[in-house]
């Protein structure tokens, strides 16, 4: 993992440590596995699975009794990003602020990292 000793990869506010939570009791799951894969409009979208098993590979990050294992293909775009949840009249659901993105689509779902 690209890991600075003390520091965790990814970090979770506490909105979204909630609802990580409450759907892992929901399907009695592990935890949430986050990774990305190539698609979307800038090239790249996020992955979102919540698991029963968590890979030896995994980067594990445990907040306020949220569990998130971050993929090993993923650990090197995800690194330095929060894990937020938001509501809003509209719509709710998770947002990452992710320092290593250089675009972002106008509906949000897809991202670009520089150099790629």
């Amino acid at each position: 993992m690209f890991s600075i000793p003390g520091k965790q990869a990814v970090t979770i506010t506490k909105k979204a440590a909630n609802q990580i939570r409450k759907l892992m009791k929901l399907g009695d799951k592990k935890g949430l596995r986050v990774g990305v894969k190539k698609g979307g409009c800038a090239g790249m979208e996020y992955t979102m699975d919540y698991v029963d098993d968590i890979d030896p590979n995994d980067e594990v990050i445990s907040q306020d009794g949220a569990t998130v294992m971050i993929a090993p293909m993923a650990q090197m775009f995800l690194f330095g990003t929060q894990i937020d949840y938001e509501v809003s009249l509209l719509e709710a659901g998770f947002k990452f602020n992710n320092p290593n993105v250089s675009e972002a689509c106008g509906c949000g779902e897809s991202i670009k990292f520089e150099g790629m």
